[in-house]
């Protein structure tokens, strides 16, 4: 009997270390997740997006009914969210999950970011094998913005106000920022043109080129999209495999020299003014609704069009009371190979 005792003692001391073990290594998912969504946002949106479309398939196909039915409990729906994130490579901190529901067939899962909460909600299929967010972008190779939502008529005006909202060195944001720079050069007489940078996902070196291009656009303004576009074929083809600050400063440094700006003033402008420039930026997305990069808005409504020069072209010349001549132009209709947003 006091074998039998000790035995039992034994196998429930040791339960009671492997449930400890359990919930330490969730807390330990939970503190790595925080980390990759500080440095990485975007990954919020991006990693499961082939998951995305293929919930959106089954359940328009077969309903929810296509799914097994067995249901995972809350801390299996957490832990495999985290993984999910974990096994891009993510280095996690700053996120915490605040709600875990089961909602028909999906559980959803809420969460902070930087204390504050995040606007996109995960969801996991009941039996855990499929996850993605309902709300990213699912959508096909066409270089067209968000192509699911339904168009919204821009208003006109005598002299439109175009604004690009991106991110410095999202790719997605530099594929939008090259052909608006063409139209700019084309219309710029008659319509006010701006990139608002309003985010820096990517860390420090994406900050300092976020300063540097309001900077540029509050100091030399008629420059500004020449060295945008230079920015797309020279300065990130540089630095974005690099992402420090030195390469960043560098060939930021020489294009504003081949551009007759004054670099000098600009970085002042930067030590001083950036931040404020940048809250500024980050108010005006806030404040319109914007929650990715590229977002294209005119005359204050976001346009959904295709990331070519054409396109933009196009959209912005439906928004003046009476187009220029300008507006006959046929600029190109090439796009990236690639479509989504940062």
């Amino acid at each position: 009997m006091e074998e039998n005792k000790h035995s039992e003692e034994s196998k429930s001391h040791e339960e009671h270390k492997h449930h400890e073990s359990e919930h330490s290594s969730r807390k330990k998912h939970s503190k790595d997740f925080t980390n990759a969504v500080r440095k990485n946002p975007w990954i919020l949106s991006t990693i499961v997006l082939g998951a995305v479309v293929l919930i959106f398939f089954i359940s328009s196909i077969f309903g929810f009914g296509g799914f097994s039915g067995n249901s995972i409990s809350e801390e299996k729906a957490e832990e495999i969210f985290l993984n999910s994130i974990q096994s891009q490579g993510a280095d996690i901190s700053n996120v915490e999950v605040t709600d875990i529901s089961l909602e028909s067939e999906l559980y959803k899962i809420s969460f902070n970011y930087q204390g504050q909460e995040y606007p996109v909600p995960f969801y996991l299929s009941k039996d855990g094998k499929l996850i993605g967010s309902m709300g990213a972008s699912a959508q096909e190779d066409t270089g067209e913005d968000n192509p699911v939502e339904q168009p919204t008529e821009i208003p006109k005006s005598d002299k439109p106000e175009v604004e690009l909202f991106v991110w410095g060195y999202c790719p997605y944001g530099v594929q939008a920022q090259g052909p608006l720079a063409e139209v700019a050069v084309l219309l710029g007489k008659y319509a006010n043109f701006s990139a608002v940078m309003y985010y820096d996902g990517h860390g420090a070196y994406e900050t300092q080129q976020n300063k540097i291009q309001e900077c540029i656009q509050k100091l030399y303004p008629a420059k500004y999209w020449s060295y945008a576009s230079k920015f797309v074929s020279v300065i990130y083809p540089n630095c974005s495999s690099v992402r420090t600050e030195e390469c960043d400063k560098t060939q930021s440094v020489k294009v504003m020299k081949t551009l007759g700006i004054d670099s000098t003033k600009i970085l002042n402008c930067v030590d001083t003014d950036g931040a404020g420039l940048i809250s500024d930026s980050s108010a005006l997305a806030q404040e319109l609704g914007v929650t990715g990069s590229p977002t294209l808005v005119i005359n204050g409504v976001k346009a959904n069009v295709a990331r070519t020069a054409e396109a933009y072209k196009t959209a912005i010349c439906e928004a003046f009371n009476s187009p220029p001549s300008e507006c006959e132009t046929v600029l190109s209709s090439a796009s990236g190979t690639a479509s989504g947003n940062c």
